[in-house]
């Protein structure tokens, strides 16, 4: 059986749809807190990684932003689906497996069933964070409708889940994410000071 060192203090578990700026927010959080005190984890790196292994693909290319993952993409998705079938936490455990921070930022949640993971596994540290963008700002960002992609499950699996303690709203005309960071920052910053980290 897996023995897990260090239970986190906070686990921030992002969603949104693709170039919504999921990325963007959390690396703004982790620039702010340090790596000391807290750590970006992506489920889909674990899945691609398992992906390339079964499949004899570049991880490279798959873990880029390149037309490599696209050709990749729709495939992937139906694998990993098949995956979680078996066993919903499959990803959220390969992702946690080295994390030692007081706090985690999940960056890349998906489904409901990667919510309800985290929220049984850390019933009380797990806090969701929904991140949105207007289609026409998401398109500014590069992102256009790709069926088999955007109509599945990792894009609209959480789109009428209502239950988020924070939605931040990531567009120009929107209140800075200082701003709308604020009680989240508030939090994490609590939770690495009651586990004997320092910020910097």
């Amino acid at each position: 059986m897996e023995v897990r060192v260090s239970q986190p203090r906070l686990v921030l578990v992002f969603s949104g749809k693709r170039k919504s700026g999921k990325d963007y927010v959390t690396d703004w959080i982790h620039e702010r807190l340090g790596g000391d005190v807290c750590c970006i984890l992506r489920l889909s790196g674990p899945l691609k990684q398992q992906y390339a292994q079964e499949h004899g693909l570049d991880l490279d290319q798959l873990l880029g932003p390149g037309p490599y993952k696209e050709q990749y993409r729709a495939d992937m998705i139906r694998w990993g689906e098949s995956r979680r079938n078996q066993d919903p936490g499959f990803f959220c455990r390969l992702a946690t497996r080295e994390a030692h921070q007081p706090v985690w930022m999940v960056s890349d949640a998906r489904r409901l069933s990667d919510l309800q993971w985290f929220r049984s596994e850390f019933p009380q540290q797990t806090r969701t964070v929904r991140v949105q963008s207007s289609e026409q700002t998401r398109m500014q960002r590069g992102w256009s409708f790709t069926t088999g992609v955007d109509d599945a499950e990792s894009e609209c699996g959480l789109d009428s889940h209502a239950e988020f303690d924070w939605i931040i709203t990531n567009e120009a005309d929107a209140p800075s994410l200082e701003d709308q960071l604020r009680p989240v920052l508030k939090l994490a910053e609590e939770a690495s000071s009651s586990s004997g980290v320092s910020h910097s």
